[in-house]
């Protein structure tokens, strides 16, 4: 089996190096010709000089598998798409769109006849390794052809899941930025407070490592921030900025259309808004989380 990907960034590029891995063929395509040749010469990727390059590589029922930047560059992207494909092909976003978008895109594709997957991907920089978590919606003669794909994506068979109809898949991932949110807001803030105080002279390096091992607060975030406290404990490096995603706000603005209290994922948000006017150690903390597990770019402090 084979499909496009198109986006061959730090998400798409680990993607598609993993699918290869797991036997399946990728013909991929970026503007970016270093990501390209790279998994050409390392994994095989089958290089195409186009989208409508890529599209015309793929044979029987065409799946193009998106992997690029929320807004206007997917949804031109999307439509540029249409005439390529024939009815039952399928198109996949596995960024991170807001789910109304993929509701509406989905509901336009469907007039066409093209089949639309909306995939929310979790997993970061390690997931070529460790695999990707998966949450996807849509019809389900659809995403029932995305099964070989997402399994070798996911680890064990295990991290993924058709969630619903179309849009569910980026609700899903939406909520779950939101909470992601408040667990690294929780952690910045406690070990903020136990570096100040002072008089204790107290290891966060030790104690990080300490409650990765059957502590109730245990978790893949907080293995992250252990080993990067055990390089660097005062983050001289890192200023204490905080970018926010839009899923953050997307998962406030729904709690406030439901009319359901969401306090510590509405606080999380705001305090990175105060980051980006502040000072402090949890911000450098949370700057420090969002580089360990996804790559996100870490401001400097010089």
């Amino acid at each position: 089996m084979k499909l496009a990907m198109i986006g061959l960034g730090k998400m798409g590029g680990n993607m598609a190096a993993r699918l290869l891995r797991n036997n399946l063929k990728v013909v991929g395509f970026d503007f970016n010709t270093e990501f390209v040749n790279k998994l050409v010469q390392t994994e095989g990727l089958e290089a195409a000089t186009s989208v409508a390059d890529a599209v015309s590589k793929l044979e029987g029922q065409k799946i193009v598998w998106l992997m690029l930047p929320a807004g206007e560059i997917t949804e031109k992207q999307i439509k540029d798409l249409i005439p390529m494909l024939n009815k039952g092909d399928i198109i996949v976003d596995g960024g991170n769109s807001n789910y109304k978008h993929s509701q509406r895109r989905g509901a336009m594709l469907a007039e066409h006849g093209i089949g639309f997957i909306d995939c929310g991907t979790s997993g970061g920089v390690w997931g070529l390794d460790n695999g990707y978590c998966l949450m996807y919606g849509g019809e389900k003669q659809y995403a029932d052809v995305l099964i070989p794909f997402v399994k070798a994506l996911t680890h064990e068979d295990r991290g993924w899941a058709h969630v619903g109809p179309v849009g569910s898949g980026h609700f899903t991932k939406m909520i779950h930025n939101g909470i992601e949110y408040g667990m690294m807001q929780a952690f910045a803030e406690g070990l903020d407070l136990i570096k100040g105080k002072e008089d204790f002279n107290l290891d966060l390096a030790q104690i990080t490592e300490l409650w990765r091992h059957g502590s109730v607060v245990r978790s893949w975030l907080l293995d992250l921030t252990a080993e990067a406290l055990k390089q660097d404990q005062n983050l001289e490096a890192i200023a204490p900025y905080v970018a926010d995603s839009g899923e953050g706000r997307w998962t406030v603005v729904e709690a406030v259309e439901q009319g359901v209290a969401a306090p510590v994922l509405t606080v999380a948000l705001q305090a990175r808004f105060r980051s980006q006017d502040s000072k402090g150690y949890s911000y450098k903390l949370l700057s420090l989380m969002r580089n360990a597990f996804g790559g996100h770019a870490v401001k400097s402090s010089k």
